[in-house]
């Protein structure tokens, strides 16, 4: 009971204190994957021009992602307002169809698209870029600040007297950042087979914007389980408006989820084997679990958060059982014949 009390009162403050502990989580995770960089950097200069140059590295990736995904929604967008009369048709159509069968959706969108519903979702995508503004600099500072302590903690673990932690945490953080490479390397590849294969898909069905929802997929598929159904959702709604037929877009939507269905269930497991061991149940839990606490930055942290937690549990003969208890399963080896 005093397990789960304080398992209750830990959640209850990551989800009150969102602003101080979701900045430094993504913060331990960026340092985690760009360690090798600063450590190779550090070795041969300075430590502060070493931290500048990683710190810059960092910055030129997240923004060409940024700029990519941007570029593709931009696309998508100037394609709807090119294509607004065509739209706007098959609107009309399909409102009347839903009139005939008892649904008022003018009534529905009249709603809640108002002009003051309007200004007020203006005003809340705003906040939201403000707050994601803020988020990045918050998170940057703790990247700089944590790169440059990295050995400074590792030294004051070392020298832990008081039981057995420092050398947990030792051992558990460096088997836990080698993961979470891992886990970024094997997702980054996955998700660019995932973004080609939706490409060729989209540009052999003729579906208009091949390209931008092979990036769209690309840039989803970092958010596990969430991020591959939205990258099929669009595609799908496009093709009613393009073939303005419900088989084709069912077919469509189908074969999008064969492509994210082979390659996350599939290929991933045979790429990653048993080196991060997390059982898919508690994937798609810590999933919709931190997306609960923390919005759209939890669903992307969630599942190295838990390759963390595991890590460090493998490490200590109390906890070991919780990571043999929620590890994946062991891949089978293929049989051979005699």
């Amino acid at each position: 009971m005093l397990g789960v009390c304080a398992a209750i009162l830990s959640c209850a403050a990551l989800y009150v204190a969102e602003t101080i502990f979701a900045p430094l989580a993504f913060a331990l995770f960026i340092i985690a994957i760009t360690w090798p960089l600063q450590r190779f950097l550090q070795a041969r200069m300075a430590r502060l021009v070493a931290v500048a140059i990683t710190t810059a590295a960092i910055i030129i990736v997240i923004v060409a992602f940024a700029m990519l995904l941007a570029w593709a929604a931009g696309r998508v967008g100037q394609f709807i307002v090119n294509d607004a009369a065509r739209l706007q048709a098959l609107y009309g159509s399909l409102t009347s169809w839903l009139e005939g069968h008892g649904v008022e959706l003018a009534g529905l969108w009249a709603s809640y698209f108002r002009g003051d519903q309007l200004l007020r979702l203006a005003q809340e995508v705003t906040t939201r870029l403000n707050t994601a503004l803020s988020f990045l600099i918050v998170v940057f500072i703790y990247v700089l600040l944590g790169l440059l302590e990295v050995d400074d903690a590792c030294a004051r673990l070392h020298a832990w007297r008081q039981g057995s932690l420092g050398t947990v945490l030792l051992t558990g953080g460096a088997n836990a950042a080698t993961k979470l490479r891992r886990y970024m390397l094997v997702r980054t590849q996955m998700s660019a087979i995932t973004g080609l294969l939706v490409w060729v898909f989209a540009w052999l069905a003729g579906l208009p914007l091949a390209l931008e929802w092979g990036v769209i997929a690309f840039a989803l598929n970092f958010i596990p389980f969430i991020g591959p159904f939205i990258a099929t959702m669009f595609p799908t709604v496009f093709a009613v408006a393009q073939f303005a037929s419900w088989p084709a877009a069912v077919a469509i939507f189908a074969c999008l989820n064969v492509i994210q269905f082979v390659v996350g269930s599939y290929l991933e497991p045979r790429f990653v084997g048993n080196a991060l061991s997390i059982s898919p149940f508690i994937v798609l839990f810590s999933v919709f679990f931190w997306t609960f606490l923390w919005g759209l930055p939890g669903a992307f942290i969630g599942v190295p958060i838990v390759i963390v937690l595991l890590s460090l549990c493998e490490v200590h003969s109390s906890t070991h059982w919780i990571a043999d208890l929620f590890g994946a399963s062991p891949l089978r080896e293929p049989r051979t014949q005699d």
